[in-house]
Parts: C-alpha cells; sequence; structure tokens
C-alpha cells in the first residue's frame, strides 16, 4: 500500500474519543469496592469529574466527595460553570474547607455567587491567611488586574544558595502548584526577578543562584486596568506574570489559565459592544434590565432611521418612474453594509492593539477605502451580468434597457462600498480621537450610516444616469 493510500485510509477512519462521564457514571454506580473506586477516580481529570456532578443525585454527589478528597474536591469546583449551586448543598464547615483550598482567585468567584449570610459563614471558618488573600483581590475593581490574580506562587529570597532555594520550593511546593517560575525578593520583600523550574533543577550546587535569575522579568502593577495590561501580557510567553504594588512588593501572579479567561472576557465584551451594548447578557437576566441595555441605541438609531426614511422620500419620483429599482434597493444597502462592517472590525481590531499617527491613521482610511473599491468594481461587475441577466429575461425588458438598469445598480453599488469602507474606518477613528469607546459607537451608527450612502448613491445615480442622461423614466 502506498503512503498516499495509507493516509487515505487513516483519514477515512472515524476518530473515536472516549467518553469518559459514562465511564465514571457507570464506575460510580458498580459495585466495585470503595477502595478501588478511589484509585479510579485519581486517573481521571478534575474537568473530566466536573462534568459528570450535574448528572448525579445528591447523594452519590456527597459520595464522590469522600472518595476523592478536599483537595480533589476544590480542583473539581474550579472547573464547574456554577460552583456556588454545589457548595451551598454543603455544611458550613465542608464548604470552607472546599472553598479554603481553592486558589484565592477562584474562592472569590465562589464566594461572590452566594448570598450574604453564606459568604460571611464560610469566610468565619476559613484560616486568616485564605481570608486576607481574598480579601486582597475583593479590594480591586472589576476592570483591576489586581481583580483577576492568584497568590498560588512560589517565592524566594536573593542571596540563597541553589541548595536552599531548592529546600524553599519542596517546602511551598505543598501549598502552591504554579512551580514553573520562582519568584526572587530581596530583603524587603521588594521584587528583584525570576527563575525558571528547569533552570534551578539542572544548576549544580556550586552554582550561583544570581547568575540564573531573570531581572528583565515581566510584570505589571495591580491597580492597572485589564485593557491597558492585556496586549503586554499577550506578548510574553510566560506562564505566569507577577503584579506588584507601586512600591514593587509582590502580591500575586496572573497565570496563563488566568490570561485566556481574560482574552475570552475582553473578547465577549467587544462582541457586545458592536451590537450597541455596554455588558454582556445573562440567559437568566430579568426582561427589564435586558431592555435597559438595550433600548437607549435603539431609541438613537430610530431617530436616525427616520432620517434615511426621509431621504428615501426625497427619491419618490425616481422610484415611482421605475419601479423596477426597488427591488434591487436591499441588494446595494446590504452589500455597503458588509463592507461598512469589515472596515469597522478591522479599525477597531487594530486601534485595540496600538495607538495610530496620523499618518498611520491616513494610510488606514485609504488602504479600506481602496478594499471597498476595488471589491465594488468586482461585485459590481457580477451585479451588472446578472441583475441585467434577471431583468431581461424575468422582467421581459429589452437587452440595452435590463442593462442600463444593472449597470447603474453595479455602479451604484461599487460607490457605497467605497464610500462605506471609508466611514467604517473614519467613525471609530473618530470616536477614538473624542475618547469615546468605539466600539460601543460605531457598532450601530455604522448601520445607520451606511444605509444612507447606500440609498443616496443608488437613487442619486439612478436620477442623474437612467432619468436625466438616458431619459428611461
Amino acid at each position: 500500500m502506498s503512503d498516499r493510500d495509507e493516509r487515505s485510509l487513516i483519514e477515512e477512519e472515524k476518530i473515536e474519543h472516549p467518553d469518559y462521564a459514562e465511564e465514571l457514571i457507570n464506575m460510580l454506580q458498580s459495585d466495585i469496592d470503595l477502595l478501588e473506586k478511589k484509585e479510579r477516580l485519581a486517573d481521571y481529570h478534575a474537568n473530566d469529574i466536573a462534568d459528570v456532578l450535574p448528572l448525579l443525585t445528591k447523594e452519590r454527589r456527597m459520595r464522590l466527595y469522600r472518595l476523592i478528597g478536599e483537595d480533589a474536591v476544590s480542583e473539581v469546583f474550579t472547573y464547574l460553570e456554577d460552583p456556588a449551586e454545589y457548595i451551598k448543598e454543603l455544611d458550613i464547615e465542608k464548604a470552607a474547607d472546599i472553598v479554603e483550598n481553592m486558589d484565592a482567585d477562584d474562592a472569590v468567584d465562589v464566594l461572590e455567587d452566594l448570598d450574604k449570610a453564606q459568604k460571611d459563614a464560610i469566610l468565619e471558618h476559613m484560616d486568616e491567611e485564605s481570608r486576607r488573600d481574598i480579601d486582597l483581590i475583593q479590594s480591586y475593581d472589576e476592570d483591576e488586574i489586581g481583580s483577576r490574580m492568584t497568590t498560588n506562587y512560589i517565592s524566594i529570597t536573593r542571596g540563597f544558595s541553589v541548595k536552599q532555594a531548592m529546600r524553599a520550593l519542596v517546602r511551598q511546593a505543598a501549598d502552591n502548584d504554579n512551580l514553573q517560575t520562582i519568584y526572587v525578593l530581596n530583603r524587603d520583600q521588594t521584587f528583584y526577578g525570576a527563575i525558571s523550574l528547569q533552570d534551578l533543577i539542572i544548576a549544580r550546587e556550586s552554582t550561583d543562584l544570581d547568575d540564573l535569575i531573570t531581572t528583565s522579568y515581566p510584570f505589571v502593577y495591580d491597580n492597572e486596568t485589564v485593557a491597558e495590561c492585556i496586549e503586554e501580557l499577550k506578548d510574553y510567553s510566560e506562564d505566569s506574570i507577577p503584579v506588584l504594588s507601586r512600591d514593587r512588593i509582590l502580591l500575586g501572579v496572573i497565570t496563563s489559565t488566568d490570561l485566556i479567561e481574560v482574552v475570552d472576557e475582553e473578547m465577549g465584551e467587544d462582541y457586545v459592544k458592536l451590537a450597541g451594548l455596554t455588558e454582556e447578557e445573562d440567559l437568566n437576566e430579568p426582561l427589564a434590565q435586558s431592555m435597559k441595555k438595550r433600548i437607549s441605541w435603539l431609541l438613537i438609531l430610530m431617530v436616525l432611521g427616520l432620517m434615511v426614511s426621509s431621504v428615501i422620500g426625497l427619491f419618490e419620483p425616481v422610484m415611482s418612474s421605475m419601479t423596477i429599482l426597488v427591488a434591487f434597493q436591499s441588494l446595494v444597502l446590504a452589500m455597503a453594509g458588509n463592507c461598512g462592517t469589515q472596515s469597522l472590525g478591522v479599525t477597531i481590531r487594530i486601534l485595540s492593539d496600538e495607538e495610530l499617527t496620523l499618518s498611520q491613521k491616513t494610510k488606514l482610511v485609504m488602504k479600506e477605502g481602496m478594499v471597498g473599491l476595488c471589491n465594488g468594481m468586482v461585485v459590481g461587475c457580477m451585479a451588472l451580468i446578472f441583475c441585467g441577466l434577471y431583468i431581461h429575461l424575468g422582467k421581459q425588458m429589452a437587452w440595452g434597457t435590463a442593462f442600463q438598469v444593472s449597470g447603474c445598480i453595479g455602479a451604484a453599488m461599487m460607490l457605497a462600498m467605497f464610500i462605506s469602507g471609508i466611514g467604517g474606518t473614519v467613525i471609530p477613528l473618530f470616536f477614538n480621537k473624542i475618547h469615546v469607546d468605539p466600539a460601543v459607537a460605531s457598532g450601530p451608527l455604522i448601520t445607520t450610516v451606511n444605509d444612507l450612502v447606500a440609498v443616496v448613491s443608488y437613487y442619486g445615480l439612478a436620477w442623474l444616469f437612467l432619468i436625466k442622461l438616458m431619459h428611461l423614466g
């Protein structure tokens, strides 16, 4: 069999993944002894166990918790979408033990979903260090990077020998599992640098620890906003980034997992902003609250829509004399809207990544205008051909008249896409200049502007070429 045939055979075979949820449920419901169940459960990832919890009764969940132990339960709960729901099933002391074993940032997320009485009761049963870490993270606003950090990290003091550093690592590893990077502090607890675990492991005892320390290691300040930090953090491939106070005291770290969550949330926020919302909505959110988030922009757009309608009204003589034009109005409006939205998306992404100089902004506007023009020429030529054939064959118009009309449609589409490409770039640049979030303001506005541009381009060209020059009306 040739290599190509073998590859084809492999591609044709269905790739199957184990159904761990089914395996776990069958195992938990089986009659095997508890010791064997405990040993088998140790082979499964905490995320797979978390997927099974909603499928079990409360009694079976309680038995599962006893089998895997508090440390493992704490890890499982970090993978749950709604851990508070399961925390409420536990007595206060058990719940406190589980939350206490979580990373401080995960514990904060759980406690925020509990009512005040439950939250206070759990905190009372937690040790002082855990409460202090939770209070630290809760002291930051949601948009500050300090609210996303964890206190789960390893640190050593500058001046240690390699042997002393290894002992400190082993001692702290029991309570902190972010081991890949060890942070080095000065005697006054200010941040000095970082050492990779690999470098420390392979170092000889005689090696000077200072030779292993990266003193230019990246860091962020605790009260910097997430938006300010996110691009800087994404530029580094480190497993964690230290979070410092303004006097350079190490307060916590942002892990790669935290960073992924932050990026995901930022993308979600950008998405709802483009829809004209200022906040994301929840599936169970009350009707009145959802309406409140949406109604302001809808009212503004209604007023702008009335302006578009009034402009369309100015072209009533054109529409009444050539009713065939109305059939293709939505086509021109849709293509202009699509082009403008594409330019808007590109511009907002670039603005979120970097600050642009005036020459760069001019270059961006010209580029998006040329992209809109060139795409408009391609789409316009296709409209010329297909619309002309449709008008002749479907509406029984003469060949010449049909292609005169379709030519106007194609030219209007090209002009509208050109202007919309520029508008989709200029509008967010303008809002960014006046310090208004371009994602919030541009999304809803660009739709109405594109409609206005398309209507004026379409009926304006029809009036000029078809009626005034060719006397078709």
